[in-house]
C-alpha cells in the first residue's frame, strides 16, 4: 500500500447489505433446486397415449382393488358397531359431558339404542341387530371405531371422505388411486361409481380435479336410477360397425393431434382423446359386465336379488364384484341418501339396514369364496356418525366427532376393532383415526406413500392427505 492511502473499513452491517441479494439468492436457489427434486421422485410417470397403463406401487402393496360401500346420510355409529351400555343405562338423562361449541342442531337428553348389541364370530365382536348378515362375517373385518373429521354439513363432510378437503375442489380418492396405479384392464374405466349421489357435491366426489380427465370416475347411473336400471352410457353402437367407428376415431385423433402440435400440451384435449379411446375398447367387455343374467340363481339369492328391499343394493355390490373381478382399480357403490335419520331413527334406519344388509354380506361371502377378498379392500362407511342424544323424541343430529367405519379383505387384520369413543358414543377418545389418517391407510394397503403420491398444481405439490395424515399400521395384517 502505497504511502499517504487510506482504505475504508467495510463494517458488518455494510457487508450484510451488499451481501443480502446474494444470499437470498443462493437460498432460494437451494430451495428451488431441493423442491424440484423432491417433485420429481414423487411424481407419477403417466403414458399420454396410455395414461391408465399399469404403473408400479411405492412398496409391495396389500390390496390391488378397493370397493367402497357408502352410506349417504350419515349411520349411528351407537346404533351399528359402537355398543355403549351407559348409553341404555342413561336413557333420557342429560349427557354429562360438554357438548360440542358448534353443533348443527340443539339435541336434547341421551337416547338409548333401540336395538341390541350380540358378539359374533370366533372374535366376539359386538354388533348390532341391525346388520344380522354382516355380522356373521366380523372374524374378517376390522371395525374402527374412532373416525372423526371436520365437517359437520353433509355437503363438506361428503367432500371431506371422498377428497380429503371439505372446502376446495379436490381430485377424489379414487382418482388419486388410479393415478398412482393405473387399470388392470384396458377396455374399462380404472374408476366406477355405480349409481352415486348427485346432491352434496355431487360430480366433485368423484372427479378428478386437476389431475388428467382419465382419471375420473365413470358414473353408472345415479342415486335415482334403480339399480337394475343403470348403465354405461354409449356402450353399443347399433348403427356403425367397430371398423368404420375405428376408422372414425383415427381420422378424429389425427385432427386432434395436428391441433395439439403446435399448441403443446392440452389437458382437456388429450383427456377427450383418451376417453373417445376408452368407450371404444368399452365395447368389447362392458356390456357383457353389465348383464347378470348369466349369474346363477344360487349367486343372485346370496346378493339379495329377488326383487325385493334388497334387490337394488345387492345389484349394486354384484356389479362391483363383476368389475372387481375384471381388473377395475376403485369401485364404490352408494345407498343414497337414506341414512339421515333427525327423527324417527328407528323406522329408517331399520329400513336402511334390511336394504344393504344381505347385499354386503354376500360381496363378502361372494369374494372370500372366489379367492378375490384377500386383494380386495372392502370399505364400508358414511360421511359422518349421530349424537347420542335426541333431536325431537326419535333422532339423531350430525356428529363428526366420532363415527365408526370397517375395512375387510385386502391386509386388514380381520376380527379385531380399533379406537375408542367415549361412554356415550359423543367423542373419539383413544387411537383416534382422522379422515386423513384413514385415507394415507388405505392408500398404504395399495402399496402406495401417501407423502410421495403428489401432483404439482399452481405451483406446489398436491396429495390426497395435504399435509396430514398417519398410517394407522395397527389395523394392518
Amino acid at each position: 500500500m502505497a504511502c499517504g492511502q487510506f482504505t475504508p473499513v467495510t463494517t458488518r452491517r455494510e457487508m450484510l447489505r451488499q451481501s443480502a441479494n446474494s444470499f437470498g439468492l443462493m437460498a432460494l436457489a437451494g430451495m428451488l433446486n431441493q423442491a424440484n427434486s423432491a417433485s420429481a421422485a414423487a411424481s407419477v410417470t403417466l403414458d399420454p397415449k396410455n395414461p391408465l397403463a399399469v404403473r408400479q406401487p411405492h412398496f409391495p402393496p396389500r390390496a390391488k382393488r378397493i370397493i367402497f360401500l357408502f352410506m349417504h346420510g350419515g349411520p349411528s355409529q351407537v346404533d351399528t358397531f359402537d355398543p355403549k351400555p351407559l348409553l341404555k343405562r342413561d336413557n333420557g338423562k342429560p349427557y354429562p359431558g360438554q357438548k360440542p361449541r358448534v353443533q348443527f342442531a340443539a339435541t336434547g337428553n341421551l337416547l338409548a339404542s333401540p336395538w341390541e348389541f350380540r358378539k359374533y364370530g370366533q372374535c366376539g365382536t359386538e354388533v348390532s341387530d341391525l346388520f344380522p348378515h354382516v355380522a356373521k362375517h366380523v372374524d374378517k373385518m376390522c371395525v374402527i371405531r374412532s373416525i372423526h373429521a371436520n365437517n359437520s354439513a353433509h355437503g363438506g363432510a361428503l367432500l371431506q371422505l371422498h377428497t380429503g378437503s371439505d372446502t376446495f375442489v379436490r381430485p377424489s380418492i379414487g382418482s388419486w388411486v388410479t393415478y398412482g396405479l393405473g387399470s388392470e384392464n384396458q377396455n374399462l374405466p380404472g374408476f366406477v361409481t355405480i349409481c352415486p349421489t348427485l346432491g352434496h357435491g355431487g360430480v366433485q366426489n368423484w372427479s378428478s380435479a386437476f389431475l388428467p380427465a382419465a382419471f375420473q370416475g365413470t358414473p353408472i347411473g345415479d342415486a335415482a336410477t334403480p339399480a337394475k336400471n343403470a348403465s354405461l352410457r354409449h356402450i353399443t353402437n347399433a348403427k356403425n360397425s367397430q371398423s368404420l367407428q375405428r376408422q372414425q376415431l383415427d381420422l378424429l385423433r389425427d385432427l386432434n393431434q395436428s391441433h395439439l402440435q403446435p399448441l403443446g400440451p392440452d389437458l382437456a384435449l388429450e383427456g377427450r382423446i383418451n376417453s373417445f379411446e376408452l368407450a371404444f375398447r368399452m365395447q368389447t367387455e362392458a356390456p357383457t359386465l353389465m348383464d347378470i343374467s348369466n349369474e346363477t340363481k344360487e349367486t343372485l339369492e346370496l346378493y339379495g336379488i329377488n326383487g325385493g328391499p334388497t334387490d337394488n343394493f345387492g345389484r349394486q355390490c354384484l356389479l362391483a364384484r363383476r368389475f372387481a373381478e375384471k381388473g377395475v382399480r376403485f369401485i364404490q357403490c352408494t345407498h343414497s341418501y337414506k341414512w339421515d335419520q333427525h327423527g324417527n331413527l328407528r323406522n329408517g334406519h331399520g329400513s336402511n339396514a334390511k336394504e344393504v344388509d344381505q347385499g354386503i354380506a354376500g360381496l363378502l361371502e361372494d369374494l372370500s369364496r372366489r379367492g378375490l377378498l384377500d386383494d380386495t379392500l372392502v370399505w364400508w362407511g358414511g360421511e359422518f356418525g349421530r349424537t347420542p342424544t335426541a333431536q325431537g323424541n326419535d333422532g339423531r343430529d350430525h356428529n363428526p366427532h366420532a363415527f365408526s367405519m370397517w375395512l375387510a379383505g385386502g391386509g386388514v387384520k380381520g376380527g379385531t376393532t380399533f379406537g375408542e369413543t367415549d361412554d356415550y358414543g359423543y367423542y373419539s377418545v383413544k387411537d383416534k383415526v382422522h379422515m386423513h389418517d384413514l385415507h394415507a391407510t388405505i392408500l398404504a394397503l395399495m402399496g402406495m406413500d401417501h407423502e410421495k403420491l403428489t401432483y404439482r398444481y399452481a405451483g406446489r405439490d398436491f396429495r390426497l392427505t395435504d399435509v396430514h395424515g398417519r398410517i394407522v399400521k395397527e389395523i394392518m395384517a
